[in-house]
Parts: structure tokens; sequence; C-alpha cells
């Protein structure tokens, strides 16, 4: 299922049609307040969320779910006409999924909440039980990450990314990898979304977020201690 959080009907039915179409059934929430309900009783398998309502912004609606144990693995797609790179980073850093603008292609939305919902349980997984690279310590089952002993709050995609990362520790994964195997995306659909969650993971990571290197004109890997 899929929730659209807009506060304009029509477009909500134009999403609802298409989306129909393309297999999925839809919910609908005209305001935050309304989001937020639908999202922790309902559990949907993606978000579709616009920044503009009339309530609760769409940001904070964002923070309020990856904030809940219940709602913040649900992949959310931002859907929104603020555009710039700035806004567009912003919504990654606050846990989106994925940012797209307005005017959109009503396929590539659909394209992109594919995406999306397949990132929670489709793709490459890591072996099951732990990994371990410098400081950092990942439970797999669990999807639990640890800095010297200390649990960081990471969104599932974080997760994923670390793990994909670690599991591959000293190897070199190109950007066209990442997109492919942790995203299940296509290169041409995200040229940003792998050096903003890089980078943002590395925040979160703090001291030890220099265990991951980048690889100049490839990509990214984990550092082998000297």
């Amino acid at each position: 299922m899929v929730l659209l959080v807009d506060d304009e009907r029509d477009l909500r039915t134009l999403l609802d049609f298409n989306l129909r179409q393309a297999g999925w059934e839809t919910a609908h929430a005209a305001s935050g307040a309304e989001a937020l309900t639908r999202a922790r009783s309902m559990r949907p398998q993606v978000i579709v969320l616009d920044l503009n309502l009339p309530d609760v912004s769409g940001t904070d609606v964002c923070r309020l779910l990856r904030a809940d144990p219940s709602t913040r693995d649900i992949p959310i797609l931002m859907l929104t006409a603020r555009t710039s790179e700035q806004d567009r980073i912003a919504g990654l850093e606050l846990g989106a999924d994925d940012y797209l603008g307005k005017p959109f292609n009503v396929r590539e939305l659909v394209l992109r909440v594919d995406s999306v919902a397949k990132r929670r349980g489709e793709g490459e997984k890591p072996a099951a039980g732990r990994l371990a690279a410098g400081p950092i310590e990942l439970d797999v089952d669990a999807h639990l990450a640890y800095v010297d002993g200390q649990e960081l709050p990471l969104t599932l995609q974080e997760f994923r990314l670390l793990a994909y990362l670690v599991q591959g520790k000293g190897r070199v994964r190109t950007r066209d990898e990442l997109l492919a195997d942790v995203w299940n995306t296509s290169p041409e659909l995200e040229t940003r979304t792998v050096d903003t969650h890089v980078k943002r993971l590395r925040d979160k990571l703090g001291p030890a977020g220099e265990i991951i290197e980048t690889v100049r004109g490839l990509g990214y890997r984990i550092r082998q201690p000297e």
C-alpha cells in the first residue's frame, strides 16, 4: 500500500489512478496530522509525502515518522515544489529515501515508488549475524549499529548502506553498484543520492566516519587498518 499525503485532491486522484494501474493499493491523507495517524495504523509500504501541508509541515511529519519505532523504517518519497539542491539534501538528511520535484513525470514517480519499496526487503543483503570494521559493529539480524558500544540511530537505508560497505571491507563499491544493490534503482534516476547518504552516514558515525573512504571518480570503500 502507498499512502499519498497531499492537500491537493486533484493531485492525489492523479497519483491514485496511476499507482493503482501499476498494481498498488492506495490510501490518502490531506494533512500532516492525518498522515501520522494513518501511517501508524496502516503501516504502508511507501509514503509519498508533500512538504507543503496545511497543518504540520511535511518536514516535521518526516521527522516524527523517523522518530517513531513503528514507522521509522517505512520508505518516504518526498514530493514537493522545492527543487533546489539544498532542499533535496535537507529532505534526505531528515530521513527521506527519495525526493522528486514538481512538476514531475507520473511514470517516473511510479518507478521511484517501486524502487523505494524494493529497498526494504530486496536487493543484495548482508550476511546474517554480526559485521565489524574498526570501532563499528553491526547486528545484521536486528538492524542495529554501534560505535564503541554505543547504539547509533540509523534509518533502515543508512543501515543497509553501511552494512553493504562493511561487508565488502577493503573493496571499492562504485556508485552504480551502490545504486543497484542498496537502492535497487537506476543510476540515471539517482545521481546524488549515494553521496548525500554517505555524507549523512559519516556525520552520524562521528570520528568513526573517517573509516568510509572516498575513492575519487569511483565510489567508496571501508578503509583497511594500517
